[in-house]
């Protein structure tokens, strides 16, 4: 059959391709800016046919109809890998569930540990060749279809279509239902606007980064203010090895501070396993041979990324503690995000020659009743999760300073950490350091 009949021979509408979907299932849904809303639309729809139905995906950008139809639970279940803004507030109502992931690990968690019936994703049109793309969004969709008993593809006029690496396609050949979507647009993921703390942080940092290094850059206002300090700077030379591709990466292009030629891999090119942004930052992307899209296993493996020579890896958290313990995905016992890659990083960072690792914080917050809080303290808040051990953490970075607590004992890592908390605390934090017995008499 040639591939034009087999395309018009498996194009159904959303309604049809709904009914793939069965009481009981697991479906691979959305991630990122990539989410098969015209399909999700029509599940929602068979809601009082369905019962048991587990919806998984992760940092989602556009509202879940199935899941706000459904408040109690009763029919579907959505299963986040990573919350985002929107999923947080879900997860506050009962309505959202986290999922634990190690990023690096998830297409073996697909292939070994998860059970995946269907694949409903947002893709770009099919090629000459039979290709349908996952542009914005690469991660662990292939290894979620080497398991899945329909597939189902949205496919979506506006997806850039991108370059890759391997596993940024699927063949006609494993799709079962295609579900034509027109011109729809990607949500947008507006940068957050870099606060004076999130610059002066970001001043320490930069500071670190020296010409041919090659950066990662997490999400939020301080990567956010990097990129474009980066941008802004004198650097040249740079690489792009990062799991998310941001606006900040494309601006840093844009001002001739990024070649990758001094890459140990994919010299020349931008490695990325999703991306989410503003329409300046998909533009960018469109048959862009200077970006590579990649599974996550690849873009974030710590034994992949390390080979990278002066891998610079910058993430944010919510606290750390004085033995060095940061947790960057929830408050206290409240999921609020996700480890994501960061542990991934932080460990290919510090394994890569001349790489260095930042966690990167404000020394305080307001909490709900308007108090002054610090991020760094004796001990985590109670039930907070650790995203990175003690021992794995290198460089932690607030608006006070910048501190490098590899090698060091428990005394020295109070000493530090202290020494860069704002100083209101500072005596709070001696005092219980003194109570942990981890502060030195002099």
């Amino acid at each position: 059959m040639k591939i034009t009949d087999e395309y018009k021979s498996k194009c159904v509408t959303a309604t049809e391709a709904a009914k793939a979907v069965r009481s009981g299932d697991w479906v691979e849904f959305a991630w990122g800016a990539s989410s098969a809303d015209l399909i999700g639309d029509a599940i929602a729809n068979r809601m009082e046919e369905l019962t048991d139905v587990n919806f998984r995906g992760g940092v989602v950008l556009n509202p879940l109809k199935f899941i706000e139809n459904d408040p109690e639970g009763k029919h579907f279940t959505w299963n986040s890998m990573h919350m985002g803004g929107y999923e947080r507030k879900l997860a506050q109502k009962g309505m959202a569930y986290y999922t634990p992931i190690k990023y690096s690990e998830v297409p073996r968690y697909m292939r070994e540990n998860c059970r995946t019936d269907v694949v409903a994703i947002q893709t770009a049109p099919m090629d000459d060749y039979g290709y349908f793309n996952f542009g914005v969004s690469v991660s662990h969709y292939a290894a979620s279809i080497d398991r899945a008993r329909t597939v189902i593809v949205e496919v979506n006029e506006d997806m850039p279509k991108a370059h890759g690496g391997y596993d940024h396609t699927v063949h006609i050949s494993r799709v079962n239902f295609i579900v034509e979507g027109g011109k729809r647009g990607l949500p947008i993921l507006p940068s957050a606007a870099p606060s004076d703390i999130d610059k002066k942080i970001a001043g320490y940092v930069l500071s670190e980064i020296p010409d041919c290094a090659c950066i990662q850059l997490g999400i939020g206002g301080m990567p956010n203010a990097l990129g474009k300090m980066i941008a802004e700077s004198d650097l040249k030379d740079l690489g792009i090895h990062t799991e998310m591709l941001v606006d900040g990466f494309v601006d840093m292009v844009e001002r001739g501070r990024v070649t990758g030629m001094h890459k140990n891999l994919d010299r020349g090119r931008m490695a990325y396993s999703f991306a989410a942004g503003t329409q300046k930052l998909y533009d960018f992307m469109k048959d862009n041979p200077s970006v590579a899209a990649y599974p996550v296993d690849y873009t974030n493996h710590p034994f992949i990324a390390s080979k990278i020579d002066r891998l610079m890896s910058i993430n944010s958290a919510v606290e750390i503690d004085l033995a060095g313990q940061v947790c960057s995905e929830s408050a206290g016992p409240y999921i609020i995000s996700g480890a994501g890659g960061q542990l991934d990083f932080v460990e290919a960072a510090y394994n890569s020659k001349e790489g260095k690792s930042f966690i990167c914080l404000p020394s305080t917050f307001k909490d709900k009743s308007g108090e002054v809080r610090s991020r760094i303290r004796a001990m985590l808040t109670p039930g907070a999760v650790v995203t990175d051990t003690r021992a794995g953490v290198q460089f932690v970075v607030t608006e006070y300073g910048k501190v490098n607590l590899k090698g060091m004992s428990s005394w020295q890592r109070a000493e530090a950490l202290i020494s860069i908390a704002h100083p209101d605390f500072r005596d709070e934090l001696i005092a219980e350091a003194k109570e942990l017995r981890i502060w030195r008499k002099k």
